[in-house]
């Protein structure tokens, strides 16, 4: 195995400035058109009722059919554009639809959304779901990867999938295949934070992507091969295993070994006199 372990890139990922890769994950297309029918559906019952109470009042009160036309735009207006323009700026991105699956809307470089990006989501959704009943929002959505519907593009947003699988915590064995190697291998002693992001990484694997997954870690096996001789010619994520694997065991072997030194020691500290005599003569 050589020094250099290769892997591919990973586009659909958020660099920080320290250089760190967050995985930001999007809502699928499902996803998103689910939430956005229970949307659709809450904010059709909110225009609906408050339409029947401006007939009521316009009927009851004999005023001017123009004055109750107007009324009855002003309440189109105030349930598709500023109801959800209001719910999505004072929740930071989340609505009924997406808490009910998991989503929220964020920016496409991972913050909370504001005023601008929720005023021109839902500026747009007028068109794309409530004149189209949500068609146009379904094409653009299925036309790109993150299901980013014509608003989002606009504004520069996206829907975040926020639900994560809840992971074990196994324990890190060695494996089969590199038995012999790790009775002769030289694993020397690595930085904490390397070995700590080695060890968060095995217990995390299984919930990153398979790409994100490779190139972790890839760019792991690259810093650990500094600290291993022999370097065992296997796939980067088996090798942090039994990198891992050897070290907890060589240090338990080394903290038993020194918890029985101590216990031989004891009966000897023990009988030791806490203090000398002195020549008072």
């Amino acid at each position: 195995m050589s020094n250099t372990l290769t892997y591919e890139d990973q586009s659909d990922e958020l660099i920080t400035g320290e250089a760190v890769a967050l995985e930001l994950r999007s809502a699928s297309f499902v996803l998103r058109a689910a939430g956005s029918i229970i949307d659709f559906l809450a904010y059709v019952a909110a225009l609906v009722g408050l339409l029947i109470l401006v007939n009521q009042f316009t009927t009851g009160a004999g005023l001017d059919s123009a004055l109750g036309q107007a009324l009855s735009v002003s309440a189109l207006v105030l349930c598709l554009v500023v109801l959800p323009t209001a719910v999505e700026t004072f929740s930071h991105g989340k609505s009924l639809g997406k808490l009910a699956v998991g989503a929220r809307i964020v920016r496409n470089d991972g913050g909370s959304i504001g005023f601008r990006h929720a005023f021109i989501r839902a500026l747009l959704g007028v068109l794309e779901i409530f004149m189209t009943a949500g068609g146009l929002a379904a094409v653009v959505g299925l036309l790109n990867t993150r299901a980013q519907r014509l608003g989002d593009l606009l504004a520069g947003t996206y829907s975040q999938y926020e639900r994560v699988n809840k992971l074990a915590n196994p324990v890190v064995q060695l494996p089969g295949q590199l038995i012999e190697w790790a009775r002769t291998a030289d694993v020397a002693k690595m930085p904490d934070a390397l070995a700590r992001r080695i060890s968060h990484f095995l217990v995390a694997a299984n919930g990153y992507t398979a790409t994100t997954r490779r190139q972790h870690a890839a760019n792991l096996a690259n810093e650990a091969a500094t600290y291993v001789s022999p370097l065992p010619d296997v796939e980067p994520e088996i090798f942090l295993s039994a990198v891992s694997a050897v070290r907890r065991d060589r240090e338990t072997v080394a903290l038993t070994g020194e918890q029985r030194r101590l216990e031989a020691l004891q009966p000897a500290l023990t009988s030791v006199p806490r203090g000398f005599p002195t020549d008072r003569g």
